[in-house]
């Protein structure tokens, strides 16, 4: 990214009404050749784009975010007029540049299959040879309309715009789409695509609408750059946690539960070891846990506030309704409640490892990664405001640690006050300065996402990143001045008087089940010991060592470690690949010579296959590697 500042209209010799792409070819030729969009004052727009008056300026390639998001968003119209060259009678719908690539949805004829896709691939890069220039004109809303009168999709956008408002369009050769812009200068620099799947998308995201096929795609400036990215996407597919869950026997989703994951014995062995780590964690931390009902009257929702602001499943007992959690906070609340609390107890930290139900759409449900029943690790801590730095930098810290563990990176991003929201504008105020403020004091880099905060609070998020330099929103640090004064929660300061406290919402793993999807895919299935659901298995030769396996068994388990033995009658070989496959860390194979010997031939994930090793030095490694959490 290149920045300059416009004075009197003139950079490096350019005068006024020059387009930004003829200002490009004055800087330099290759700066002309890789330039693909503009912020012009901070707004993003075409290089076509004629510059007159006083300005800032920065020249956007692929390697800025806003220059990846045009030659994307160029793919996708690329991809909507091969579509309708190949498809003519498809209706176009919505295609925007995303993460990593783009996408369009149509309304086809016919179902579209992924053997489809090589073909409406080939049309695209046939296009994009074609050099076409894409190019903005404008129509009035009216004539908008009488444009797409044939499309219903389009039709609808347009509708819904103010009476008075001009609408753009961009065409490339014969192909129109309704489209804001911007777009790059020429199709020919779109060289490096490719067409990934497809998937069915409501129009609009509501159930209520048809339902439409979506074309996902990505792009690159280039080929090796797509390469690396299609190696990425196929190496994602090797590590899908769903796959890995039936083969490693850790969990499976049924028909008759749908957004409910059903936890067979290694994965509820594998959750339940993140829980006792979680648990560690937090008693050093200075938590106390609770547990709260699953289900609690609706007028306590409505006081929360949630009632409001979310989807809820409900029940009703004898005539009263009740709903089942969709947070622990209201519960958590009313635990603080049964006491009058003296601010010599504060920072008060109550966590909950909590299970609540949110009602999700059956079309957005993916594996462990987007349930309709979670186990949020929840903790609501009571302080002064005079707390609030110290203890926003203690909940980072202890962030710090577990992730640490687990081998994660991670990113922050401030979120300030949504359109929907509850509680004063002073009160706004003060919670978004103090979670601001503590960033800047621990000199964390940060972005700020304007308008994405909790109803009740601004809030700190950290966006973990995975083995595959994938981001995922976990942990959250929520700062609330409203649920205290909507609760009258009230502690006794140190001049005698009743006060209200400040609540902060947090969570470490956020959701327990999302989390381990996160895990599984983290490691590939290959979890470090301490992690590992079964840490060994012993394989006898043959039945006459099934006794001396046993023993291994025994003196394994009386030492804390999770191991099976295989006593099926199969080869040897067969048994070490099925173990292999399995990902665990540690094969014991026992024989007449071990037997003899009182040893185990070793195989590990580490260093393969290590001969024979007496159980005393075995046990003294996995030992160090579990306390270690290697």
């Amino acid at each position: 990214m290149i920045n300059l500042t416009l004075k009197n209209g003139k950079v490096i010799g350019a005068e006024p009404g020059l387009s930004i792409y003829e200002i490009t070819g004055k800087i330099s030729e290759r700066l002309q050749r890789d330039a693909l969009a503009a912020n012009v004052n901070g707004t993003l727009t075409d290089l076509r784009t004629i510059l007159n008056d006083d300005c800032t300026l920065e020249i956007l390639t692929f390697e800025d975010e806003g220059g990846r998001w045009t030659f994307r968003h160029t793919a996708a119209h690329l991809l909507a007029q091969a579509v309708q060259n190949l498809y003519p009678s498809t209706k176009l719908a919505i295609g925007p540049a995303i993460e990593n690539g783009f996408y369009y949805d149509f309304d086809f004829e016919k179902p579209l299959s992924l053997d489809e896709l090589p073909a409406i691939e080939a049309e695209m890069k046939r296009l994009a040879k074609l050099g076409m220039k894409p190019t903005c004109r404008s129509l009035s809303r009216a004539e908008a309309l009488e444009f797409y009168k044939d499309d219903p999709y389009k039709h609808e956008l347009i509708s819904e715009l103010p009476e008075n408002e001009t609408i753009t369009f961009y065409d490339q050769d014969t192909f129109t789409d309704l489209c804001a812009g911007p777009h790059v200068m020429d199709t020919r620099v779109i060289k490096a695509l490719k067409l990934t799947s497809i998937a069915g998308a409501y129009w609009r995201g509501s159930e209520k609408n048809k339902m439409l096929t979506r074309v996902y795609g990505t792009a690159f400036a280039k080929q090796a750059d797509l390469d690396a990215h299609i190696e990425l996407i196929e190496e994602a597919k090797r590590r899908d946690h769903r796959k890995l869950g039936r083969e490693l026997n850790l969990f499976v989703m049924m028909e008759e539960g749908q957004g409910f994951p059903f936890w067979l014995p290694n994965g509820l062995t594998l959750q339940n070891v993140v829980l006792d780590f979680w648990r560690e964690a937090h008693r050093k931390a200075g938590y106390l846990e609770i547990s709260t009902p699953l289900m609690l009257d609706k007028s306590l929702w409505e006081t929360s506030g949630h009632a409001d602001n979310y989807e809820m499943y409900s029940t009703k007992i004898e005539d009263k309704e009740y709903f089942i959690k969709p947070m622990n906070c209201p519960g958590g609340i009313l635990v603080y409640k049964q006491d009058l609390h003296s601010y010599k107890e504060f920072p008060l930290r109550i966590a909950e490892l909590g299970i609540v139900h949110r009602p999700e759409k059956s079309g957005t449900l993916h594996g462990l990664m987007r349930v309709r029943t979670i186990t949020q690790d929840d903790a609501h801590i009571y302080l002064m405001p005079e707390q609030i730095k110290d203890e926003i930098k203690n909940i980072i810290n202890l962030v710090d640690e577990i992730y640490s563990t687990f081998g994660f990176a991670y990113e922050l991003e401030l979120s300030t006050r949504p359109e929907n929201s509850i509680g004063s504008d002073e009160a706004w105020e003060m919670a978004t300065t103090a979670l601001h403020e503590t960033l800047l004091e621990l000199n964390r880099p940060f972005i700020i996402n304007e308008g994405d905060g909790a109803f009740y609070g601004p809030k700190i998020d950290f966006h973990l990143l995975d083995s595959l330099g994938r981001r995922w929103q976990t942990a959250t640090i929520q700062l609330d001045f409203n649920l205290p004064e909507r609760f009258g929660l009230e502690y006794v300061a140190a001049d005698g008087t009743k006060q209200q406290p400040v609540m902060i919402h947090r969570t470490v793993y956020g959701s327990l089940q999302r989390f381990i999807g996160i895990l599984i895919e983290h490691y590939a299935g290959q979890f470090p010991l301490w992690l590992s659901p079964v840490q060994a298995i012993v394989l006898p030769i043959s039945d006459k060592f099934t006794t001396y396996a046993q023993s291994v068994e025994n003196w394994l388990q009386s030492e804390g470690f999770r191991v099976e033995i295989d006593r099926r009658q199969e080869k040897i070989g067969f048994k070490i690949r099925e173990a292999h496959n399995k990902r665990i860390p540690y094969i014991f194979v026992v024989g007449e010579q071990e037997e003899a010997a009182g040893t185990v031939s070793v195989r590990s994930r580490n260093g393969g296959d290590e001969g024979s090793k007496s159980l005393t030095e075995i046990i003294e490694r996995m030992q160090y590697e579990v306390r270690d959490r290697k």
